[in-house]
């Protein structure tokens, strides 16, 4: 049962939550061209995603538990336990997490904008074809009455 098994509802409230703070973020620096937004919203998600080992010794008559969370939980609880190779080692899966998003995201958009270049660039004919649709348009816009709002009480 899901609600049994800790680690994989914490992945599944992890990843809808991260979504939204994904969505929300890249909207809230709506702001910055659409390169750097593309490029912080991938470094964010890497952070976001990027797993990290951990282990909770137990008390003497048990074991302990150990076993895989998002890197940004480990290393905030090593933060909040004062364990420094916690935070030093999720620390850094945070930081390599937040470069493999840059870079993944800078691939798929330069992957995108290449096969975007290559149909500019084949279909000259229907380049020309969008620039006399737009002439006409401009013409039936300059042609047509103008516009009445609706109002009340008329």
């Amino acid at each position: 049962m899901l609600i049994s098994d800790s680690i994989p509802l914490l992945w599944l409230c992890w990843f809808v939550l991260s979504v939204a703070v994904l969505v929300f973020g890249y909207f809230a620096i709506s702001f910055l061209p659409r390169l750097p937004r593309w490029l912080v919203t991938g470094a964010v998600a890497g952070l976001l995603w990027m797993p990290a080992f951990f282990s909770v010794p137990g008390p003497q008559s048990e074991l302990g538990y150990s076993g895989w969370a998002p890197s940004l939980v480990v290393t905030a609880v090593g933060f909040l336990q004062h364990n420094g190779g916690q935070i030093l080692f999720g620390g850094a899966l945070m930081a390599i997490g937040a470069v493999l998003g840059m870079l993944v995201t800078f691939f798929i958009g330069r992957r995108g904008r290449h096969d975007h270049d290559d149909d500019d660039r084949s279909g000259n004919a229907r380049n020309r074809d969008s620039r006399d649709d737009r002439d006409v348009s401009r013409q039936r816009r300059e042609s047509a009455p103008a516009r009445r709002e609706p109002s009340l009480g008329r």
